[in-house]
């Protein structure tokens, strides 16, 4: 398996499962009532918006991967539209899931020199940082939005 296979398989793992840690964002998704999603635990960001947040920054980036620039700004990434509904947890979900699938299928093509370039700009590192730092950032929330579930729950 070539490098860039090797890394849509890790991030593919953090999104639908098979990774080291046993945890994927799928999974603890999969039964979180949308009301549960906008609940506040103290003053933790709800699961709504760490799935919004996540699936700002790997959108984002596969944007950059189809083609287009970098339009992100961290000031948005938890700017979710309103949650009102089980439909509209629903789209939230699908689209994250959605969007990470494109996401490992275009690393997956990417050639492995593409890897050592700098991404969009010299100051956002190359294309290795970025990817490895969206799995890490992904396995981040994930551990929130795990606990956040647990503390609903509790």
């Amino acid at each position: 398996m070539n490098l860039t296979a090797q890394i849509a398989k890790h991030f593919r793992e953090v999104h639908f499962g098979g990774n080291w840690t046993c945890s994927n964002l799928k999974d603890n998704m999969a039964n979180v009532t949308w009301q549960q999603a906008i609940t506040p635990v103290q003053n933790l960001n709800t699961i709504a918006a760490l799935v919004y947040h996540v699936n700002y920054y790997v959108s984002a980036v596969l944007k950059v991967l189809q083609g287009a620039q970098l339009d992100a700004k961290d000031e948005y990434s938890f700017n979710h539209p309103p949650i009102c509904s089980e439909e509209d947890w629903e789209a939230l979900k699908n689209k994250a899931l959605a969007d990470a699938e494109k996401f490992a299928d275009l690393i997956e093509q990417l050639p492995e020199q593409r890897l050592w370039e700098y991404f969009e700009e010299e100051k956002y590192g190359i294309y290795y940082r970025n990817i490895h730092g969206i799995i890490e950032h992904t396995h981040y929330h994930l551990g929130q939005i795990a606990l956040i579930k647990k503390m609903l729950r509790a």
